[in-house]
């Protein structure tokens, strides 16, 4: 059964690009985004992984860590590391698994039982430090991802994790958000004193929490 939302993201030990991963432990109290690939040498595929390397910091200031997967060995893995360096001008920087044992992809579904090859394997998961999986999106081989995405929901959880709010349509960081329907009107005085902007009595917008 493929994982769910709120599920917890299955332990497991697998060699990567930076040594032996086991995973809870290396997860700690970090977000994760784990991120599969079909097979190495990939065009798409390389790009994204450039785009993770420089990104890096991004996640890092979300305390957040990036781990790749790609179901070829890891002699492979290191060559491939040497042509993302070259053509997108960042080194990896962050394990990619080597998962061809399919014991990774199994674990998390990413293989579709109708499929005959890993053409499928193209997933990204965000799991919380309680290691709960929070999002899940799986990609179409020729679609480059859009990590500025991830990393917007990786915002709107973050934020909402610790605030009574919501965010609505195309969202980013520092745009208002909409109070919670389960939040009264007499607690978002206390909560928002600011004030908000009731369009409905379910639609009540207010400027995103924590922001000047």
């Amino acid at each position: 059964m493929a994982l769910q939302l709120g599920d917890i993201a299955p332990d497991f030990t697998q060699e990567s690009t930076e040594g032996t991963i086991n995973f809870h432990e290396w997860a700690g109290d970090s977000w994760v985004i784990l991120f599969s690939h079909p097979k190495d040498y990939t065009p798409v595929c390389t790009t994204e992984l450039g785009e993770v390397s420089r990104l890096k910091p991004e996640f890092e200031r979300r305390n957040a860590k990036a781990i790749g997967l790609s179901v070829d060995p890891l002699d492979d893995h290191h060559g491939w590391a040497g042509d993302i360096q070259e053509t997108q001008g960042h080194a990896l920087n962050f394990p990619l698994l080597a998962d061809a044992d399919r014991k990774v992809s199994d674990l998390y579904g990413m293989i579709h039982p109708k499929a005959n090859d890993t053409l499928t394997v193209r997933s990204v998961f965000i799991i919380d430090p309680s290691k709960k999986v929070r999002l899940t999106i799986t990609y179409p081989a020729s679609t480059g991802r859009n990590f500025a995405e991830i990393l917007r929901v990786l915002d709107s959880l973050q934020l909402t994790d610790n605030h009574k709010v919501a965010t609505p349509v195309n969202w980013c960081d520092g745009d208002d958000c909409i109070i919670v329907p389960a939040v009264s009107n007499e607690e978002a005085k206390t909560l928002f004193p600011e004030g908000w902007d009731e369009k409905k009595s379910y639609l009540r917008m207010v400027k995103q929490p924590g922001k000047a």
